[in-house]
């Protein structure tokens, strides 16, 4: 059984991923890199897909092992911390290249949770 607070915290990295997704859609690498509001979006959003993962149950994480839930929630330090050494090309691979999965998850997540209510 999975907490009330695993469903608030899916909901909010499902709609965190949506937000950057919005924010990338319809630029290039290019014009996201020279694009500061963007990028600052999209690092906001991603700062809070990576809080939301971290507190995430146990069991939850068990059940998807090849999510890398440690990288996920150090990357919410570097967002906050080092955020000078947050490099905008790392910052569009997460979004075009390790999102879709991470959604893909959350979206069975929530899905298996309507079934059963």
């Amino acid at each position: 059984m999975r907490s009330d607070g695993d469903q608030y915290r899916l909901i909010h990295i499902r709609d965190n991923i949506a937000k950057a997704k919005l924010f990338v859609e319809g630029l290039s690498f290019e014009r996201f890199r020279d694009d500061e509001k963007s990028f600052y979006a999209v690092t906001r959003a991603l700062e809070i897909i990576s809080e939301a993962s971290r507190k995430l149950s146990t069991e939850l994480k068990s059940r998807h092992p090849a999510m890398p839930w440690k990288d996920m929630a150090g990357a919410g330090s570097i967002y906050r911390h080092d955020y000078e050494d947050v490099m905008q090309q790392r910052v569009w691979y997460t979004v075009q290249e390790a999102l879709p999965s991470l959604l893909a998850i959350v979206e069975a997540e929530l899905a298996a949770e309507d079934r059963r209510a």
